[in-house]
């Protein structure tokens, strides 16, 4: 029987506390407070979607703003998921996902390498989403890609900010499911020519 793919990060700074829990064989059950209702938003459709099970709890300085909550987020999400992935032996390391949702479509393509590096192109119009500036919803894919040692692409264009970034999240997380799942022809073997991630 395969292990558990598990794990739970506390961050706490002066200006945060955050504790995230993640299951990647999971059902997507979810239970998300951040104090940042659109970032909940997001986070539960990144559950659903990608069939993680996620557990988020963060308390934050959200009387200066947002920034601090949504960052220290991606980052402690991006080692739980680092940490549930451990050397990333027998998983399917690449997937890619297109979704649209009304006029907005969205193009996520990752690679599970362990080398974090995001390319966000996301064609946003004006300067919020759901109460955040658009710049910080970009910040927290960036970072939970690096984070995460993911390498992203994503890409897409819309006329509704709110379509674009869910169809964002709902790519990410379709694409995600594919490249952390278990690919049976590889048993236990690191998907690499190189023998390691």
């Amino acid at each position: 029987m395969a292990a558990e793919r598990v794990a739970e990060v506390r961050r706490q700074t002066t200006e945060t506390d955050v504790v995230v829990r993640v299951a990647l064989d999971g059902r997507g059950d979810h239970a998300i407070a951040t104090g940042v209702g659109f970032l909940d938003h997001m986070l539960r459709a990144l559950a659903a979607h990608g069939r993680l099970d996620l557990a988020v709890s963060a308390s934050g300085d959200l009387e200066v703003d947002a920034h601090h909550t949504v960052e220290d987020v991606a980052l402690a999400l991006g080692r739980a998921l680092t940490d549930a992935l451990g050397d990333r032996r027998g998983i399917e390391r690449f997937g890619h996902a297109v979704v649209p949702m009304d006029e907005s479509l969205v193009s996520a393509a990752l690679d599970c390498s362990g080398r974090g590096h995001a390319v966000v192109t996301l064609g946003f119009q004006g300067e919020t989403v759901g109460g955040l500036p658009v710049t910080l919803l970009r910040h927290f894919l960036e970072t939970l890609a690096c984070t995460a040692g993911l390498t992203l692409h994503l890409s897409g264009t819309g006329g509704d900010n709110h379509h674009l970034a869910e169809a964002a999240f709902k790519a990410l997380a379709r694409a995600l499911r594919q490249a952390v799942r278990r690919d049976p022809t590889l048993a236990d073997a690191v998907p690499s020519t190189k023998g390691q991630l």
